[in-house]
């Protein structure tokens, strides 16, 4: 290579580093989709939350009256696609061979593992409480990659007191910039909630989200219970195009106001954003899940193959 061609060869690559910086500092877009929608059922071990032991010992897990395998077989019972094993009800020590016997149980079922969720808070401020909650999402980014599980729903957290929301949302997007390189790895997205704190609506959400660096691995994971303005509906709407993940609970919560959901509306708002992906239930209400569970996933059922 001439001295010519040599200088015209370091350009060209300084140029094209230069565009890859550019690229993954760009804000996070919603993901690109193919027409139309395709929508599959699910449900989250949450919804057995009052009859499971949470992180417990084998004999507090043996005491309880529903287990992550007994949810396991419940949902291949109602014929779902996929289960949702929401990590609080592993057990405290959690191995390899733990792991693989629920990937073996669930493929066995004719069940995929939809995702699982962490009770993070990314708004703290820097030190060992925040370094500590860095480190736990990492290690159950690791454990959604070894269960097969696609997605993890992450929060973002509350404002601490005394402190401005503006430097606890730059914290918030520095902390998801951080873990989200190790989920791009491991190959599992990061599904940030609308769940109270700084993601209480959907601006706030979104305000964060645009400020998250441009990654194929990163999106919102959908509640349709969690916003409390007078138009949760029309908040949904404004969110649904960054979803990777979806979760429906059975009641929602206008300006306080408790009413059901509409369940036809919820997936239409999917449906019009093109939503491909997984549709969990989330159980939250007083009545046995044992009764109200099956009930509420056949109206969702018959929404879903509707759309």
């Amino acid at each position: 290579m001439n001295q010519s061609s040599r200088r015209t060869f370091v350009a060209s690559a300084v140029a094209a580093a230069g565009a890859g910086l550019r690229s993954r500092a760009s804000a996070a877009e919603p993901p690109k989709r193919l027409p139309g929608s395709a929508m599959k059922l699910s449900l989250a071990a949450y919804s057995f939350h009052r009859l499971m032991a949470r992180r417990g010992t084998p004999e507090e897990i043996a005491r309880a009256r529903m287990s992550i395998e007994s949810f396991i077989d419940f949902c291949a019972e109602q014929r779902l696609h996929g289960t949702e094993l929401t990590t609080y009800y592993f057990p405290a020590e959690i191995t390899a061979d733990y792991l693989n016997s629920l990937k073996q149980r669930t493929h066995r079922l004719g069940l995929s593992i939809s995702g699982t969720a962490i009770g993070n808070d990314f708004c703290v401020p820097p030190g060992p409480q925040r370094d500590a909650q860095l480190e736990e999402c990492r290690r159950w980014i690791d454990v959604a990659a070894d269960l097969g599980a696609p997605v993890i729903r992450i929060f973002a957290g509350h404002v601490p007191p005394g402190d401005s929301e503006d430097a606890a949302v730059a914290r918030c997007v520095d902390a998801i910039s951080q873990v989200l390189e190790h989920a791009a790895r491991r190959g599992v997205f990061l599904a940030l909630e609308n769940h109270g704190g700084v993601t209480a609506t959907a601006d706030g959400l979104l305000r964060l989200v645009r400020q998250v660096p441009d990654s194929p691995w990163f999106g919102v994971n959908f509640d349709s219970g969690n916003f409390r303005s007078a138009d949760p509906y029309g908040e949904l709407k404004k969110i649904a195009p960054y979803a990777v993940n979806a979760q429906i609970k059975v009641r929602m919560h206008p300006e306080g106001r408790s009413e059901p959901t509409d369940f036809a509306r919820v997936i239409g708002i999917l449906k019009d954003a093109g939503y491909r992906g997984f549709v969990v239930l989330e159980y939250e209400e007083a009545e046995d899940p044992f009764t109200a569970i099956p009930r509420y996933l056949d109206l969702l059922r018959d929404q879903i193959q509707a759309s």
